[in-house]
């Protein structure tokens, strides 16, 4: 994951009053020069925060002059792109829901299509969201026939319940079926662009709402294009890993009868850092082929003594009447940044078609 320095970092900031100077030449920038300079122990979100107000302040006025300005600027200097496009496009709706007039929000929405090649407008359009959902997801519903597939990822991408970096947009979380209108017009698209987002917004809707998942990807695949079934797996993921039977089913992983043995450990501790090795052996004791869903569970010590599990794709294969498979996997316990380890008790534990099997323990060594 990129750091907060490598997207909106001084040279970002810097470029940014550089372009925004070179549209208003008479016009002092004594806010923005400040917070470009105030960025380092900010995280990525206060960074676009810091200079959006900043914007804000040094550009008085109404919504119209801000619109005039960017848009000068959107069409005058090359330099204009990238992640200092996003403390832009933050101003443009705060601006705009701070008039609280038809034209100027239906203007910011144009004025957020008009900016999102240059990049995402996603962050922004949650501002006006939250402010008028209903006229901002009719206008959505119009980026769905764009020829800009930049645009009609906005439509899908801004929309997300659980967009990340971005503020909820609690009414999103309150009517889930909200967006389910631009999804089915969107998830046949031409674009792998645009149907990665549509993937990502279902699999956001399928943490709360597994049976509405479920019921649309079940629609889609009975009016499939060539690569729906791609857009339903990448959708259903989640629900895959928490086992879902609806979700399972639709995607042919279906009751089965198994003989497993395992998960079998290499080891009864782990050093910190280290790694476990484990094996299984699964039989298809059934009359027909057999498509198997495999994932693993790590059941990870918490720093409260408890354990929680992780759930980590192994394999899928179709196994036939009698035949056996062998599995085994190495887990690293190696440091990353977005996993926390703590020493104590651990197990593995195999899932196969949403079934638990043979959960088995070990023991993670402290560090040292």
């Amino acid at each position: 994951m990129p750091f907060a320095d490598d997207l909106l970092g001084l040279d970002a900031a810097n470029a940014l009053v550089r372009t925004v100077q070179d549209a208003l030449p008479a016009v002092d920038l004594p806010h923005l020069r400040e917070a470009a300079a105030s960025l380092s122990p900010l995280a990525l979100r206060e960074r676009a925060d810091l200079l959006r107000d900043a914007l804000l302040a040094d550009l008085p006025g109404d919504y119209d002059s801000l619109a005039r300005t960017v848009r000068a600027v959107h069409h005058g200097s090359a330099e204009f792109t990238g992640w200092l496009i996003w403390p832009v496009t933050a101003a443009v709706a705060h601006r705009a829901v701070a008039e609280n007039t038809d034209a100027s929000f239906n203007d910011s929405m144009g004025l957020l299509a008009e900016l999102t090649p240059r990049l995402t407008s996603e962050f922004a359009i949650r501002t006006l969201l939250r402010h008028n959902l209903p006229r901002a997801l009719a206008i959505a519903g119009q980026w769905t026939l764009s020829p800009d597939p930049h645009v009609r990822r906005l439509a899908s991408e801004g929309t997300r319940p659980y967009l990340p970096w971005a503020v909820r947009v609690p009414a999103l979380l309150e009517s889930p079926d909200a967006t389910i209108a631009l999804l089915d017009a969107l998830y046949r698209d031409d674009s792998d662009y645009v149907r990665r987002s549509v993937a990502n917004h279902l699999n956001d809707l399928s943490r709360d709402h597994p049976k509405l998942v479920v019921t649309t990807a079940r629609r889609w695949l009975a009016n499939p294009g060539s690569t729906t079934p791609g857009v339903v797996r990448h959708g259903l993921r989640t629900l895959i890993k928490k086992g879902d039977q609806g979700a399972l089913e639709l995607l042919g992983f279906g009751a089965v009868s198994l003989a497993v043995s395992g998960p079998t450990l290499a080891q009864s501790d782990v050093p910190f850092g280290g790694s476990i090795d484990f094996h299984a052996t699964v039989r298809n004791v059934g009359s027909a082929d057999a498509a198997l869903a495999i994932d693993y569970i790590v059941h990870h010590n918490k720093a409260n003594g408890l354990q929680t599990g992780k759930t980590f794709k192994l394999m899928s294969r179709v196994v036939a009447p009698g035949a056996s498979l062998e599995l085994a996997k190495t887990h690293s316990f190696r440091a990353i940044t977005t996993r926390r380890y703590h020493a104590g008790a651990h197990a593995v534990e195999l899932q196969i078609n949403g079934v638990r099997y043979g959960r088995t323990g070990f023991l993670l060594r402290p560090p040292g």
